[in-house]
């Protein structure tokens, strides 16, 4: 047992070390930094630099959710969204380097300020019998205003995780996924019209990663370690990836409206700029037009084929894998369940003792569980039987996998367990259970949706 414990008390200084630098863990009072800089703001920086920069007013661009942060065991009293996202817009506005942002928000204060400077501009003038006392230039006015807010803030969109034990070692991994949406439309200021309004959703994505071991290293000595670590979208920065991303979308679609001009000097870039935001809307129709498909109330058939790995677990020791097909139709009842029949051809076999053919016909129900999601995990169950010259063998089974969808093809990954009631599918007879049989599949389906 020496040996056992030096390697197990080696992996686990190997782990603590490798800790230490994983988790960084902080050590002192750190030093103030510049903001952190997104990849969308290196994008707006990249514009095409237009015609004539406007002139622009933000008077109000907050949070409309009025959401508090989610916790454990309820709410907390802070806000789930920064209360300060005008700023954000602003600040994005002022790196597109495409508008002029004038003060709108705290405009009392600048008023105050500017009768504040001719009050004493004036008393200094009469006590100094001075009358050449200039005025203040004239404020800018807007010829744009800017609207709009975070309307949206959804928890937990999607939840999940992963993990496994064995003998007391194990790892596992959970994440979450929030959800923020940010319309932004530009006024005009000269008729009130609404010249453009954008919309852009954005995640905010938490993960943890554990691992553990709790194992008797002999009789009376036990190892016990633990780590973990735990990463949290910072939620300022999603608002801000979001904002910024409207404000390139409303930028770009404006100048597909003609509504403001780029540089001639750049058509080029401009070109480009439109070009990409072209494809991210392509991307965006084809999610929307499958989540269309699998949101239809109408039925609708598919058929699929499968190549199959299968393995009898009877009396006899030493099972073989081996190769099988089956094809099947399926009937979908709505976007979660269908139901489905399907023949194969299987062949059960152990080594050197038996080797025998069959044709299985399944009938199962099958529930989808992410129907709107290109990547989605299903489970099924149902009953059938096996034929070969004898008489048929009734099983009942059950099983899940996962199903990747792209348009009217998807292909999926599944296992099947098999469950006989009777014990000869093996002409042997021996002990209390019935013969089972394990079934791996890989397979490609085609849906004869309808057209909307």
């Amino acid at each position: 047992m020496k040996w056992l414990q030096v390697i197990l008390l080696s992996a686990v200084a190997i782990l603590l070390s490798n800790c230490a630098t994983l988790l960084k863990i902080p050590n002192g009072n750190s030093a103030p930094q510049m903001g952190e800089k997104t990849n969308l703001q290196f994008k707006i920086k990249k514009l095409p630099p237009p015609k004539e920069k406007i002139v622009v007013g933000v008077y109000k661009f907050r949070d409309q959710t009025g959401q508090y942060k989610p916790t454990e065991n309820g709410s907390s009293f802070s806000t789930a969204i920064p209360q300060g996202i005008t700023s954000i817009l602003i600040k994005a506005l002022e790196d597109s380097d495409w508008f002029i942002p004038i003060e709108r928000e705290n405009v009392s204060n600048l008023l105050n300020e500017r009768q504040i400077i001719r009050t004493t501009k004036q008393e200094y003038a009469q006590s100094n019998n001075k009358n050449n006392n200039q005025p203040l230039p004239p404020l800018l006015f807007a010829g744009v205003l800017l609207e709009g807010g975070v309307i949206s803030y959804d928890t937990n969109v999607m939840t999940g995780g992963l993990g496994a034990r064995y003998f007391g070692i194990g790892a596992s991994t959970q994440y979450r996924q929030d959800r923020i949406s940010v319309y932004l439309r530009a006024v005009s200021t000269l008729n009130g019209k609404i010249l453009k309004s954008v919309y852009v959703d954005k995640t905010i994505l938490s993960t943890t990663v554990n691992g553990s071991i709790f194992k008797y290293v002999d009789t009376e000595r036990l190892l016990e370690s633990e780590i973990g670590i735990t990463q949290n979208e910072p939620v300022q920065i999603a608002v801000k990836q979001a904002i910024e991303k409207a404000v390139q979308a409303l930028i770009i679609d404006g100048i597909q409206d003609k509504i403001w001009e780029p540089d001639p000097k750049y058509t080029k870039d401009t070109e480009a700029a439109i070009n990409a935001i072209k494809e991210e809307q392509k991307q965006v129709d084809f999610l929307a037009e499958k989540a269309k498909y699998y949101d239809v109330k109408g039925k609708h058939y598919s058929v699929f084929g499968m190549a199959e790995a299968n393995a009898i677990q009877g009396d006899y020791e030493s099972p073989v894998l081996t190769p099988g097909v089956r094809f099947g139709v399926k009937y979908h009842l709505n976007r979660f369940w269908n139901i489905n029949l399907s023949s194969a051809f299987m062949t059960l076999e152990n080594k050197e003792i038996i080797r025998k053919r069959y044709q299985a016909t399944d009938l199962n129900i099958e529930y989808l569980m992410l129907p709107a999601n290109k990547f989605s995990p299903f489970i099924f169950a149902g009953g059938g039987f096996i034929a070969n010259r004898e008489p048929l063998k009734f099983k009942y089974q059950l099983g899940g996998g996962f199903e990747y969808f792209i348009k009217d093809f998807s292909f999926r990954l599944q296992g099947q367990y098999d469950l006989g009631f009777d014990d000869d599918w093996d002409d042997f007879v021996n002990g209390d259970l019935n013969d089972r049989a394990l079934r791996i599949g890989f397979g490609i389906s085609y849906h004869f949706r309808k057209k909307q």
